[in-house]
This record gives C-alpha cells, sequence and structure tokens, in this order.
C-alpha cells in the first residue's frame, strides 16, 4: 500500500512541473507555433485527465470488476450489493495483482526520475517495458493480430514490436474476453437454481408468485455455504498470467 500512496503523491506533486515542462516543448516546436497557450494547456490538462482512464485499461481492473458485475447480476443482489462495492473490490485486487508490476516501474522509471538521473521520455521508455510485458502476457494471439491488422501495421519479428496503442487494445479486447467467460461460468450455477425454482413453483400452480422471491435465499445460501467470495477471489486472481 505504501507504494500505492508514494505513487499518488509523485504523480499529484509532479503534475504542475509535467504541464510546465510540456509547455516548453510544444512552444519550442515548430509543428504547434500557431497553438495558443490557452490551447496548449487545454490539450495537456485533458492528457492529464484521460491518464487514470488508461492506467485503469492497462491493468487487469477491467476484468475484475465485469466479473464482480455479472456476479451480482446472476445473484440477483442488483441493488442490494452497490457500484462502489463492486468497484472497491476490483480496485483492492487489481493493487494486489499488479502489485509487482508496480514495483518494478517504481524502481526503475519513477524512482530515478524524481531522482533527476533520467528525463521523463526515458522514464516513460522505462515503465512502458514492464506494463507490455504483462499486457502481452493476457492477450489473445488472435486479437493482437486483429488489432494489429486494423491498425495497418506491417509484420513484425516478435509480439513485443507492436506499437504500445496496438498491444493496448488487444490487451482491453482479450480482457472483455476473458472476463465474459468467467461470468458464463459463473452464471450457470445460478440460472440452474432459477430454473428449478421456477419449474417447482409452477408445477405446484403457483403462478402469481415471483420466483425471485424463493431463489434469492436460496442462491445467497448456496454461495455462502460454498464459500463463493474465496472461490471467486481465487479464480480471477489465478486466471491471471505470469508475465
Amino acid at each position: 500500500m505504501k507504494f500505492f500512496w508514494r505513487l499518488s503523491a509523485l504523480l499529484l506533486a509532479s503534475a504542475p512541473a509535467w504541464a510546465e515542462d510540456s509547455l516548453k516543448i510544444l512552444s519550442n516546436s515548430a509543428t504547434v507555433g500557431d497553438l495558443t497557450v490557452k490551447t496548449q494547456v487545454l490539450i495537456i490538462m485533458t492528457l492529464l485527465g484521460l491518464i487514470p482512464t488508461l492506467v485503469l485499461m492497462m491493468t487487469c481492473f477491467t476484468r475484475f470488476v465485469i466479473v464482480l458485475s455479472l456476479l451480482r447480476q446472476a445473484l440477483g443482489l442488483q441493488q442490494g450489493m452497490p457500484n462502489r462495492i463492486t468497484t472497491g473490490m476490483a480496485l483492492i485486487l487489481t493493487m494486489l495483482v499488479m502489485r509487482p508490476v508496480g514495483v518494478e516501474v517504481w524502481q526503475t522509471a519513477m524512482l530515478p526520475y524524481d531522482q533527476d538521473k533520467i528525463t521523463l521520455l526515458a522514464a516513460l521508455q522505462i515503465a512502458e517495458k514492464p506494463m507490455s510485458k504483462f499486457m502481452l502476457a493476457q492477450t489473445n494471439k488472435s486479437a493482437l493480430a486483429q488489432i494489429s491488422r486494423l491498425a495497418g501495421e506491417g509484420p513484425v519479428a516478435k509480439p513485443s514490436d507492436h506499437a504500445f496503442t496496438v498491444k493496448l487494445a488487444a490487451f482491453v479486447l482479450s480482457e472483455l474476453k476473458t472476463a465474459f467467460q468467467i461470468g458464463c461460468m459463473l452464471f450457470i450455477p445460478f440460472l440452474v437454481v432459477d430454473l428449478v425454482v421456477s419449474s417447482v413453483l409452477m408445477a405446484m400452480g403457483m403462478m402469481m408468485l415471483s420466483p425471485l422471491v424463493i431463489s434469492l435465499p436460496l442462491k445467497l445460501l448456496l454461495f455462502v455455504l460454498v464459500d463463493g467470495w474465496s472461490l471467486t477471489v481465487n479464480t480471477l486472481v489465478t486466471s491471471i498470467q505470469a508475465y
């Protein structure tokens, strides 16, 4: 946890410096010489606003939050389990899984940049390597080939030679596929319970009684008896491939 607090503090403390350096770069660039200072500031602040979203998309947060949302829907707890709880659980699990990658990025890129040993551009290039290795370990080859073809890339010698945007898009596509596969496997047992309850109620002639009234306690009881949260967390964490 100390790493994430230090990294957050560093990002907040370094934001003005990044903006100042970026303004200098933009001011000295001939290609954007016609841009006013207000336009340059708008571009920089827009990019800073996109950083949290990009960071979340480069991690396993997408997989975790989708699976937990599907699990909540399968249990029928749309109102009993708030979105903040689902998002918080996904974020905590993401921090747990991404800790080795974060430590490597901190030690090899952020710490030297904070000590003025390397430039920001060099720090970003160094930080890109462990993130790319992690994303490629979770990315399907078919998804990577499809995104590369859509991006108009030529043949590459190895997957790491793809552009970072190509690897990121393929990683997100693979995460969506994996999340829906895990969610489907979680849905099946609860779907069976719903079907059994509906069949029993129809056989007893209780047409006016909602099956959800009976199936919800049964699904919760089944989930607790099999220690469902531990199984779900174990499935999510172990589904991440070592990079």
